[in-house]
């Protein structure tokens, strides 16, 4: 088992995040959906009293999605695994400041695929030890991970131009560009700490695969936050229930694309 705990500092307010993060969620999911293989929403509904941290948190948005994902995983994995079997199942508790997703493949893997994603939102630039309430044990195993989305280098085939923060200003916000040492004095400033515990028991495969999957889980985040800042003049202004409308007509929108088109989206990476 691999436990990371990826820091991304943002120029945003939590507040703000919350809005651009649903946002940025729904027109990611659109560009990773064609072809037959994508992101399916089954349900996207609210929840309550399902204690989340400690009891801390215990209602907000419930999601389950359906990845389907034959050619986004390792060419080992698609070798040896049975035709439609790469269907990964995720679901998310959202009691924003705090989520937790579940990720698992029961139709094949069954108890031997789990990760899980808990995110807390905090208004600080990434400084705190231990966001998620670790005991001990858990914190001599968690590794550390902080990711610059100003600094940091992206793989060529993701590179962007307009989604580079070290190229964007926000005219709605006056934020950006995000060069040199943008993290230590940005205003407004809210750091993500996203903790991935990643078990992946198959034999022979065990540790090449999750570290894979911990690789692309820092691939995905870098990707996405850069994402979240540089459409921030697309989303800043909108409210919650902009949102909940945009979900709405996106699980249609994504049905279709799902049908029909050539694959799209990020690209595999062995």
């Amino acid at each position: 088992m691999l436990i990371k705990e990826f820091r991304v500092v943002l120029p945003l307010t939590v507040e703000e995040y919350q809005i651009g993060q649903l946002f940025s969620v729904a027109e990611a999911s659109k560009n990773e959906t064609g072809g037959g293989e994508g992101v399916e929403v089954v349900k996207n509904e609210p929840f309550s009293n399902y204690p989340l941290l400690d009891g801390k948190f215990d209602k907000g948005q419930y999601t389950y999605k359906i990845y389907h994902l034959d050619s986004k995983v390792p060419s080992i994995v698609r070798l040896i695994a049975p035709k439609g079997s790469l269907e990964i199942h995720e679901e998310a508790w959202n009691a924003y400041p705090y989520c937790r997703t579940i990720l698992t493949n029961p139709d094949y893997m069954k108890d031997n695929f789990r990760l899980v994603v808990e995110t807390m939102h905090s208004p600080d630039r990434g400084t705190q030890e231990n966001a998620h309430h670790l005991d001990p044990q858990l914190l001599k195993q968690r590794d550390v991970v902080f990711i610059d989305i100003g600094n940091d280098s992206v793989n060529p085939s993701d590179y962007k131009p307009d989604e580079d923060p070290r190229k964007f200003k926000s005219q709605k916000t006056n934020r950006g560009p995000l060069c040199n040492d943008w993290r230590k004095s940005c205003e407004p400033v809210m750091c993500s700490y996203k903790l991935v515990t990643c078990e992946f028991k198959w034999f022979g495969l065990q540790g090449r695969i999750e570290n894979y999957i911990q690789k692309t889980e820092r691939r995905i985040f870098l990707n996405f936050h850069r994402q979240v800042f540089c459409w921030v003049d697309k989303w800043h202004g909108l409210t919650m229930k902009d949102i909940r409308e945009l979900e709405e007509k996106t699980k249609k929108e994504l049905d279709e694309q799902r049908a029909k088109g050539n694959l799209k989206g990020t690209k595999q990476i062995d």
